[in-house]
């Protein structure tokens, strides 16, 4: 069996995270006690066919002591040999704020700090910070609109359970910030820039005339050569440790073209390797 604890910061999107799980095929319970975790957890295991993808959402809704709860039962868990991984669903603080005033929500924590979100969201993050470190899976939304989201979700989960790496190829603009939940990024901001070419300007990192602009030059593809050589030493250690889940960024000033090239170049790669890779380019539509 599949079992996937769903946790996160409230307002980060776990409740669009849970439907694009049920899409494909998970089956999903909302605010499950951390307590519970265990017995649940034994019958869907007794269940047969219908429960071999499940996921539980667990989160603060069940006050600051859940965390310790969980804690509690993930141990249990890996004493009985029972097998599961972490799905992490972050934010900026400043997104999360907007996202409960835009839609009058409210935190879970408000009545503790007479309403104030500021403090609200930032002893969440401080309770969380543990879980966080411990997930295998981190997808920070704070740049991903909902149909970016539901593609991420699908690409880590769909499909039969695999032990094997996932590499998620992110391309950003350093304009918007830099994405928390990258393991390793790398500044192609050195190359030349096809942004200042009046018939590329419009284009992106996806068109050949802009992809064969940034490659046509020595010093990209040397960094191109030194880059992938050093990837491909670095990929098979952070398997080797047991990581289930490597972001690889690649930025540029406006995250269209430079980087989309190489992480698209990057991406194409890792799949000419057989490995398990997605390519997301953050930024591609922004303006």
């Amino acid at each position: 069996m599949e079992f996937l604890i769903v946790t996160g910061l409230s307002g980060a999107g776990k409740s669009q995270a849970v439907h694009a799980l049920e899409d494909i095929g998970f089956y999903c319970v909302d605010n499950l006690p951390p307590q519970l975790i265990g017995t649940f957890y034994a019958l869907c295991s007794q269940a047969g066919q219908g429960f071999r993808r499940v996921a539980v959402v667990t989160d603060i809704r069940g006050g600051q002591d859940v965390f310790s709860a969980l804690s509690d039962s993930l141990e249990e868990l890996r004493r009985e040999g029972r097998t599961y991984r972490i799905l992490f669903l972050d934010a900026s603080d400043s997104v999360l704020i907007n996202r409960f005033k835009e839609t009058r929500r409210k935190h879970p924590l408000a009545d503790r700090f007479k309403g104030s979100l500021d403090q609200a969201v930032r002893v969440e993050r401080s309770v969380l910070k543990t879980v966080r470190e411990n997930a295998d899976f981190v997808i920070d939304t704070s740049l991903l609109s909902p149909a970016q989201l539901k593609k991420q979700i699908s690409t880590l989960f769909l499909g039969n359970a695999s032990d094997a790496l996932m590499i998620h190829c992110v391309s950003f603009g350093f304009k918007y910030g830099a994405p928390t939940e990258a393991d390793l990024i790398f500044d192609v901001r050195c190359l030349p820039n096809p942004y200042y070419i009046e018939e590329l300007k419009r284009l992106t990192g996806l068109d050949a005339p802009v992809r064969e602009y940034v490659m046509k030059w020595e010093q990209s593809q040397e960094v191109q050569r030194r880059l992938f050589s050093l990837l491909d030493y670095m990929v098979p250690l952070y398997s080797d440790e047991g990581k289930s889940q490597l972001v690889v960024a690649m930025g540029c000033t406006g995250g269209k073209h430079r980087s989309v090239t190489f992480a698209q170049l990057l991406y194409e790669h890792f799949i000419a390797k057989g490995m398990r890779a997605s390519v997301n380019h953050r930024d591609i539509q922004k303006h």
